[in-house]
């Protein structure tokens, strides 16, 4: 079947043209189950996409896009918290305002990421020294074979950094309906990162550490609606203790970051920056000038484009700090995903 019918462009934030053989919005599970079976008794992959901020389309889908519109945020509470059953179809950030709104601090660190909840736990989303996993308790999870809903408590979704039980298991079939969320009432804030460890935290309120995400995202990312770009590119890498140190003797302002288990996360944006990579361009894609670690559609780019300029980031982070550096971005080819790290190497 040909798969020219539907146009991704205004489905990817990365802004690149790419076509399915059919889009569906989907708003309830049931709606799920009924097009999930359309493209199975076609013998069509299928896709389940949120809004598209963190897939790079590498060439035309042969299958059948779902897009996932399940939405409704339902709060009850007890002594110690705030409870949300948020549908996957809701808007992450609208969520963090949402919850914010209601004075239920907790997700203020995590605002302004884009993207839908459902897409939140694959990833296990963070920023600014907060993870999904600090603040989710489950995840629904739709299984449309047989048209039943598993509940995955935050322990059985097997959440480590920006990885999840979700990338590895419960792929085909199934779909994330709904994530639940507890914000525990014994609020206290997370200071630990850019402009939010200047703040005061025996008097700072969730509001400000809000507005201070926001103005830093915005000061350094582009935003999707302006320019094709789909975030952070690269995930952090985590290294051994002694390669940290080996870095911060020859670069001491290298930013680090010890970690639970005596490893160190290091910051992906400045070791691409030190190799010189701002406003680097292959093809129609380029590194941006404001945030090394963001890829961005500077004119048409193709979904090859931002493979090689990938590509050769990598090379050059790895050829001046010996680190592989791994893609964050889905990757999507004809069938579904592939190997990210396979494609750039």
């Amino acid at each position: 079947m040909s798969n020219q019918h539907s146009p991704l462009k205004h489905l990817n934030t990365f802004a690149l043209s790419a076509y399915a053989s059919k889009v569906i919005s989907v708003y309830s599970p049931e709606e799920l189950i009924n097009a999930w079976h359309e493209s199975v008794s076609k013998h069509q992959p299928v896709l389940l996409l949120g809004e598209g901020s963190n897939v790079l389309f590498i060439e035309n889908y042969s299958g059948i896009v779902l897009l996932n519109r399940i939405k409704g945020i339902t709060p009850t509470e007890d002594d110690i918290a705030w409870h949300l059953h948020v549908g996957a179809g809701e808007n992450w950030h609208q969520l963090v305002c949402y919850s914010l709104r209601n004075n239920m601090p907790g997700l203020e660190n995590l605002a302004l990421i884009p993207g839908c909840v459902g897409s939140a736990p694959i990833q296990n989303i963070g920023a600014y020294g907060v993870e999904l996993q600090k603040v989710c308790e489950y995840v629904d999870l739709l299984d449309m074979d047989k048209g039943t809903i598993l509940r995955l408590s935050a322990q059985d979704c097997q959440f480590g950094y920006r990885d999840s039980i979700f990338k590895h298991h419960y792929g085909h079939g199934f779909a994330i309906v709904a994530v639940g969320i507890k914000l525990v009432k014994s609020w206290t804030p997370i200071l630990g990162y850019g402009d939010l460890t200047r703040m005061d935290p025996s008097t700072v309120t969730a509001e400000e550490i809000f507005n201070s995400v926001c103005t830093m995202r915005r000061s350094k990312l582009p935003d999707p609606a302006v320019t094709g770009n789909a975030g952070s590119f690269f995930k952090n890498p985590v290294v051994d203790a002694a390669i940290a140190e080996d870095i911060v003797k020859r670069y001491p302002n290298a930013p680090h970051y010890l970690q639970p288990d005596g490893s160190v996360k290091l910051a992906a944006g400045w070791l691409i920056d030190q190799c010189a990579l701002k406003g680097y361009q292959i093809g129609g894609a380029a590194v941006h000038q404001q945030q090394a670690l963001v890829l961005i559609n500077l004119a048409e780019a193709t979904g090859q484009d931002v493979i090689d300029l990938a590509t050769y980031i990598r090379q050059q982070v790895a050829k001046r700090f010996a680190i592989w550096l791994e893609p964050e971005v889905r990757f999507i080819a004809s069938n579904g995903e592939v190997n990210a790290v396979e494609r750039l190497s």
